[in-house]
C-alpha cells in the first residue's frame, strides 16, 4: 500500500475512521494499491458537523474581505503545488498528466473568482422615503455539504469549497470514495493558508454517509454532482429534509455537425471532446448527429481517434467495472447494426497490464433507439447518427432526457444561431467541443441534467450559498408616523 490509511479532516486535524467496512483503492494507471479507506459512519458526521457549527460563530461574523485573504493565500499555494496534485489526481483518476495539470489550473481559476466575491456581494441600501432607508445584504446559510465524484479529484471540489467559504459558511465535503486523496491535499493546503479550524471538514465513505448528509439536521444545504439516478435520491431527500439543495447529474451531449464546418478544426474538437478524460466528464461530446453527407468529416474523426495512444495521449477510466460497463455499450451497438470504425477494445498498455483503459471508438450509423445513443456511456466513445436535415438532428437532441452541452459546427452564421435557440441544453457551443463557460459564467444544464435552481459556479452561485437579509431604518422622529410604519 503506497499511502497511509485513509483518515477524515474534522475540526483542522486528521482523525481515524473506526469502521469495520474497509474499501480498497486502486490506481486506475497500474492497478497499484495505493490506500484503504474505512467507510464513516452517522456518528462521524455529527462530530464534523459540530466542529463546522462552532467554527460558523466566528467565521460567519468575518468580514469578506478578510474572509477571501485565505483564498489568495490558497491560490498561490495551488500554484506552487500544481505539478504534486497534478500527479496526485493521475495516480487515483487515471487522466492524463496534463489533463491533470488542467485540472488544477481550473482550480486556480475558480479560486480567482471567489476573491472577487467582496466586489459581487455588496448588497443595497436605498432612501425610500424622507429618512428611511432600505438595505439589503447577502448572509451565509450555517454548516452546508459537497458530495463530489471521482471523475475531477480536485476541480469539482473547487466548484464549491471557495464560493461557499468565501460567503461566510462552513462545510463538510464527502468525496467519492474512488478517489480520496487529492482531498486531503486540498485540506492541508486550506490550513496552511490560515483557513480556521473546523471550517472545511471532509468525511469519507459510500451511500451511508450520503443518505446521513441528506437526512442531518444541522447540515442546511447540500450540492451534488454525479449521475442522474443519485442526483434524483439527493434532491429528493434532501428537500424532504427541508434543506436547500443543488444536484447535478448527467448527460448525453450531442454535437451537430453540418456538411459546410470546417473540416480539421470539427474533427480535432469531436475527439477532444469525446476522449478527453476518457470521456469521464459531464460535458464530453457522446453522440455526434451529422447533417447530411458529412463522410468528408467523420473520415478525419477516425485519423484524430486513431492518434489517442491508451496510457499516454488517453487516460484510464476508473476501474475494472467501468471498463467493461464501456465495452459492453460498444459490442451491442455493433450486433444492433451499428459499424466500428475506430474499436478501443481489449487495451492492453505495456507495463500497465493492470491498468484499466478503453481505446477511442469512433461507431457510425447508430440509430436514436440503440441503448448507446440513449444512454450516458461515460468513456471515450462517440456515436455518429445520421440525419438528413438540423431540424431532424435537433428532434433527437432534444428528445434525449438530459441537457448539460449541445454543439453545432458549422461555418454558417444563421444554422448557428438556430441551434442556440433550439437545443434543449444549458450550455451550447458554437465549433467547440466542450462548451464549459468560463468564470464568472455559471456551470450548469437543464432538464434531468440538474436539479434544483441557480449553477453551481460562478455568480449563479452565489444566490445558492447566500440568504439575503432586509432591514429599514427610520431615525427622523419629526416625520412622524405614516404607512411605513
Amino acid at each position: 500500500m503506497k499511502y497511509e490509511r485513509i483518515q477524515n479532516f474534522i475540526n483542522g486535524r486528521f482523525v481515524p475512521i473506526e469502521s469495520q467496512r474497509m474499501l480498497d483503492i486502486f490506481s486506475p494507471v497500474d492497478g497499484t494499491l495505493l490506500t484503504e479507506l474505512p467507510c464513516s459512519i452517522t456518528t462521524d458526521l455529527d462530530i464534523a458537523v459540530i466542529a463546522a457549527e462552532e467554527a460558523f460563530i466566528t467565521w460567519s461574523k468575518t468580514p469578506i474581505k478578510e474572509r477571501v485573504q485565505v483564498f489568495f493565500r490558497y491560490k498561490a499555494l495551488l500554484e506552487k503545488h500544481i505539478h504534486e496534485l497534478a500527479a496526485l489526481g493521475t495516480e487515483e483518476n487515471g487522466k492524463t498528466i496534463n489533463e491533470s495539470t488542467a485540472e488544477i489550473e481550473k482550480c486556480i481559476e475558480l479560486t480567482e473568482f471567489a476573491c472577487s466575491l467582496p466586489q459581487l456581494v455588496t448588497g443595497e441600501t436605498l432612501e425610500v422615503s424622507k429618512g428611511v432607508d432600505c438595505r439589503t445584504e447577502k448572509v451565509p446559510i450555517g454548516v452546508v455539504a459537497s458530495i463530489v465524484p471521482f471523475n475531477f479529484p480536485s476541480m469539482v471540489p473547487n466548484w464549491t469549497i471557495p464560493n461557499a467559504i468565501a460567503l461566510g459558511n462552513c462545510m463538510i465535503i464527502k468525496p467519492s470514495e474512488k478517489v480520496p486523496l487529492s482531498i486531503g491535499r486540498i485540506a492541508q493546503l486550506l490550513k496552511e493558508a490560515g483557513l480556521p479550524d473546523g471550517v472545511f471538514n471532509i468525511v469519507h465513505g459510500d451511500a451511508e454517509i450520503v443518505n446521513a448528509i441528506c437526512d442531518h439536521p444541522g447540515i442546511e444545504a447540500i450540492s451534488f454532482v454525479g449521475s442522474t439516478k443519485i442526483a434524483k435520491h439527493v434532491y429528493r431527500r434532501a428537500t424532504q429534509n427541508l434543506k436547500r439543495c443543488l444536484a447535478l447529474g448527467g448527460a448525453k451531449n450531442h454535437l451537430l455537425v453540418l456538411p459546410d464546418a470546417a473540416p480539421d478544426m470539427t474533427a480535432q474538437n469531436v475527439t477532444a471532446s469525446m476522449s478527453g478524460c476518457a470521456g469521464q466528464r459531464c460535458m464530453a461530446a457522446s453522440a455526434m448527429l451529422g447533417v447530411g453527407p458529412v463522410d468528408h468529416i467523420v473520415d478525419k474523426i477516425c485519423i484524430e481517434a486513431r492518434k489517442l495512444v491508451a496510457g499516454d495521449t488517453l487516460g484510464a477510466v476508473i476501474n475494472a467495472a467501468a471498463q467493461d460497463r464501456i465495452e459492453r455499450y460498444i459490442s451491442e451497438a455493433e450486433a444492433q447494426g451499428a459499424k466500428i470504425l475506430v474499436d478501443g477494445r481489449n487495451v492492453k498498455v505495456p507495463g500497465k497490464e493492470n491498468g484499466t483503459y478503453v481505446g477511442a471508438t469512433v461507431i457510425d450509423y447508430v440509430t436514436p433507439d440503440m441503448d448507446i445513443a440513449r444512454e450516458e456511456v461515460f468513456g471515450p466513445v462517440i456515436s455518429i447518427i445520421r440525419t438528413h436535415t438540423l431540424d431532424e438532428a435537433l428532434a433527437i437532441e432534444n428528445a434525449n432526457p438530459y441537457g448539460n452541452a449541445a454543439s453545432v459546427f458549422t461555418q454558417n452564421g444563421g444554422a448557428a444561431r438556430y441551434v442556440i435557440e433550439k437545443a434543449s441544453a444549458g450550455m451550447v457551443g458554437v465549433n467547440i467541443g466542450v462548451p464549459v463557460p468560463r468564470e464568472p459564467f455559471s456551470f450548469g444544464g437543464w432538464n434531468e441534467s440538474k436539479f434544483g435552481v441557480g449553477d453551481i459556479t460562478g455568480k449563479s452561485s452565489i444566490e445558492f450559498w447566500t440568504k439575503l437579509k432586509k432591514s429599514t431604518t427610520k431615525w427622523n422622529a419629526e416625520a412622524g408616523i405614516n404607512w411605513m410604519s
